[in-house]
């Protein structure tokens, strides 16, 4: 299970840290990705973080804005949004998947419920 946590409401130009814990699987043994859907609009995906190597990778939207992480002792990751925008706006999920990852939601099997982010003055 994954469940997600953090969202709000803040102003443009602030900054919100969202975690996604997870129970019953060791999430550094997976792929994780962040997914967010805005209304009307397709899930997109924001930014992902590769099992094999740590590497992490970000949607050029986010680029130098949001950093994904990972609190192995916590089982937890983070994504950790700044400077955001009112087109940040949306549902965002985390997911995770063992074998693919990736910025398309398709790759991943397993999926959280999502945490909503609002970005409004």
């Amino acid at each position: 299970q994954l469940v997600e946590s953090g969202g709000g409401l803040v102003q443009p130009g602030g900054s919100l840290r969202l975690s996604c814990a997870a129970s019953g699987f060791a999430l550094d043994r997976y792929n994780i990705g962040w997914f967010r859907q805005a209304p009307g609009k397709e899930r997109e995906g924001v930014s992902w973080l590769s099992v094999s190597d740590g590497s992490t990778y970000y949607q050029d939207s986010v680029k130098g804005r949001f950093t994904i992480s990972r609190d192995n002792a916590k089982n937890t990751v983070y994504l950790q949004m700044s400077s955001l925008k009112p087109e940040d706006t949306g549902l965002y999920y985390c997911a995770a998947d063992f074998l693919r990852g990736g910025l398309r939601a398709g790759a991943y099997n397993y999926w959280g419920q999502g945490t909503q982010v609002t970005v409004s003055s």
